[in-house]
């Protein structure tokens, strides 16, 4: 387990409990089936070796899992795990939890069910990345086992195959390996849930009704995590159609409320995606033919990295459908083929097949285009999109292999395992390989980049990496590359503006953020760059309207909140700057640079010990932050607490030697202890003073401090001269 993952109490019994039961279970396991010759069994051992045998394979299950994705144990957050973890202040308001469910403060889609849980993480392990990785990665696990359980209940041949396929294939890392993704594990892990218990219902059981209203709130809960749940009723449906269940007028009305409770929440998400993100008109524009035309070369597309898992990216590149373009035609026409082909072969292969498909498409419907998203302005397709539709062709695949390995009889039967363990430790490296894309963020983009040269969207993410690591100038080129590619596109135009702030270039900096806004205008971060371009170049009126428009379109932006307050405290509002700050510090308590600021304006009012509990609270937070050092020095050496004082300065020094006031205060700490009578300390900091000032050429403090220096210091051996 990784060092940085520490389990706290909760957690830790969590993982305590899942790795006594595996452990136990596969002791138990090796201790029936380890020894040699039948003598070496309890007597007993026919009657439970299926049960200690499901066990086993459950387990060898399990621990492939989580060994294809090792690397994913110690990845960082990527993209917009920013958006769902690091920077959602939903995760920590005290009102939180009743906003992810009764509000529009949520910063994508309506996912209630991913935003508690995600809360719930926050508090067992804060931002370390590890543990918000292991959840992803035991959900992934748990949803293989439940897929196995499932087919095997559905009597299909080839079920622990099939479930090891979906648990290994490397097209499942952009679910598991990423963070935000937790909406695709925990979606189908109440999908299954809901599957399992729609079938004890309607094996007409004991407590059948009791099944039913498991699935029903099973469904639920899927369709919380992530709306794509809406697609289980026809799931549920294909599942009877395959057992060849009678489907009646009665069986169609148990099913209704299910597809009611996915209508709803499709039509919740349409409407979210429409009027409450980012999902621009141009692409809503796009007509229902191009869109069929889309959605027949995205099923396609996601086949063949089905059956074909090379050249796997992050994002890919976003064709270009033209309804004049007969070539635009020939995925359509291929899909008509493959299903009358599918038809044809009905008699000879069963309902297999046609199950499978019509599974794989119905799952896949709500991402292939018909419904217009966000992120379809950078690709039609993404690997994740097909995270609960791959169990489909996975499945039909494993039992074709089982069936193939049947007729071949005894050479089959000695050939099936090897076959089998090679394939799944194929695709087992290849996961593991593909996981290390997901290290960080800019080894993802460049990777992304590798596979997809022309994508506009992974420059833009790698400038932004690249801007957070101070390559300046790096970030700058990449995002000229992607405004060439895609001149329209606003987020290129965000992060423009922003590494032209960080190199000085205010007017340019405010030009690309204005073309941004035209572009878009509900961008907060373009609003929030152009305040902070003009709070730079001391035009506060402007930078207060831009930090109000940026909080007009995101009213949970912190770092708005506090720039606008240290405007208004510029303007000398400072009673209005100081409920801005505190109105930063509700919605992010963890925010170093408000609680410093806040600790100014608490000084100038005279509040001396509340301002120095902000100070500190800002090194605690951020122990680099040498103006809190500088500030909780000051406090301390007007309350005559000068060893403190003195080493809050040394801080300072070790953080910013060049910095002048530091100097200075560092030569009024020495006053301060030759006032106290203690003038060797007093000499050894102003000689310390010293040195920095001549460091920096501070040349008249340098002289000023040699003169105290020598002062002190005779002062001090006259003190010892009896």
């Amino acid at each position: 387990m990784p060092a940085e993952f520490r389990p706290k109490r909760g957690q830790a019994w969590l993982l305590g409990r899942i790795f006594r039961s595996l452990v136990g279970r596969s002791c138990r396991f090796a201790l029936i089936f380890g020894r040699r010759g039948s003598a070496a069994l309890p007597t007993n051992w026919r009657r439970y070796s299926p049960r200690y045998e499901i066990c086993g394979l459950g387990l060898l299950l399990a621990l492939a899992t989580v060994l294809a994705y090792q690397p994913a144990w110690h990845a960082r957050f990527i993209w917009d795990d920013d958006v769902y973890v690091t920077n959602n202040t939903l995760l920590t308001a005290p009102d939180g939890l009743r906003r992810i469910w009764f509000s529009l403060d949520s910063p994508s889609q309506y996912f209630p069910l991913v935003y508690s849980a995600l809360r719930m993480e926050r508090g067992f392990w804060g931002l370390a990345p590890a543990g918000y990785h292991w959840v992803n990665l035991l959900l992934h696990a748990c949803n293989a086992l439940l897929l196995w359980r499932l087919l095997r209940r559905l009597g299909l041949p080839g079920a622990w195959l099939a479930a090891a396929l979906f648990a290994l294939h490397p097209v499942q890392v952009e679910s598991v390996a990423w963070v935000t993704e937790l909406k695709n594990v925990l979606s189908l892990f109440f999908c299954l849930l809901a599957a399992r218990s729609w079938l004890e219902f309607v094996e007409e059981g004991p407590r059948r009704w009791w099944w039913y209203g498991a699935a029903l709130c099973c469904q639920g809960l899927a369709l919380a995590a992530k709306t794509t749940a809406c697609t289980l009723p026809a799931a549920l449906l294909l599942m009877l159609w395959l057992k060849r269940r009678p489907i009646r007028l009665a069986r169609l009305l148990q099913l209704a409320p299910f597809l009611v409770m996915g209508l709803a929440m499709g039509l919740v998400s349409m409407w979210w995606e429409r009027y409450h993100q980012f999902t621009t008109a141009s692409t809503f524009s796009i007509g229902w033919t191009a869109r069929l035309l889309i959605a027949s070369r995205a099923v396609w597309f996601y086949a063949g990295k089905l059956a074909w898992p090379a050249s796997l990216s992050f994002s890919y590149s976003r064709w270009h459908t033209s309804v004049g373009n007969p070539l635009d035609w020939i995925w359509l026409a291929g899909g008509i083929a493959a299903g009358g082909a599918i038809l044809a072969l009905r008699k000879r292969a069963g309902r297999g097949p046609e199950t499978a498909a019509l599974y794989y498409v119905a799952t896949l419907s709500p991402l292939l285009g018909f419904i217009m998203e966000y992120t379809f302005r950078y690709s039609f397709v993404a690997d994740h999109y097909q995270y609960a539709a791959s169990i489909g062709p996975l499945a039909l695949a494993a039992a074709g292999l089982e069936r193939l390995f049947t007729r071949m009889g005894a050479a089959g039967r000695a050939a099936r395992p090897l076959a089998c363990a090679a394939l799944l430790s194929l695709l087992g490296v290849l996961t593991w390989k593909q996981c290390g894309n997901y290290a960080d963020s800019q080894t993802l983009w460049q990777a992304t980049l590798r596979n997809s040269p022309d994508s506009f969207i992974a420059r833009n993410n790698l400038s932004h990496a690249l801007l957070e690591k101070g390559q300046v100038d790096e970030a700058i080129r990449l995002s000229r590359e992607s405004l060439a590619i895609e001149p329209d596109d606003p987020v290129g135009e965000i992060n423009l503006g922003c590494a032209l702030l960080q190199k000085g270039r205010l007017d340019e900096s405010i030009e690309h953020s204005r073309r941004a806004v035209a572009l878009q205008p509900n961008v907060p971060d373009a609003y929030y760059d152009i305040g902070q371009a003009y709070l730079k170049k001391g035009d506060m009126p402007a930078a207060i309207t831009n930090f109000q428009l940026a909080l007009q379109w995101r009213p949970d932006f912190a770092a708005a909140w506090c720039n606008l307050g240290f405007a208004l405290l510029q303007a000398g509002q400072m009673r209005e700057a100081q409920a801005h700050y505190e109105k930063a510090l509700a919605l992010d308590p963890d925010y170093a640079l408000a609680h410093n600021d806040l600790g100014n304006i608490l000084l100038r009012q005279g509040e001396t010990s509340q301002a120095l509990a902000q100070f500190q609270r800002a090194a605690q937070l951020n122990p680099e932050f040498a103006e809190a050092h500088f500030n909780i020095g000051g406090i301390l050496l007007g309350l005559g607490r000068l060893d403190e004082a003195l080493s809050e300065y040394e801080e300072v020094a070790r953080l910013r030697p060049q910095l002048a006031e530091a100097h200075f205060m560092l030569g009024r700490l020495a006053a301060a202890y030759a006032g106290a009578g203690r003038h060797a300390q007093a000499a050894a900091v102003a000689q310390r003073a010293l040195q920095l000032a001549q460091a920096a050429h501070e040349t008249d403090l340098a002289t000023r401090l040699a003169a105290d220096a020598q002062s002190y210091q005779q002062a001090s051996q006259t003190r010892k001269t009896p």
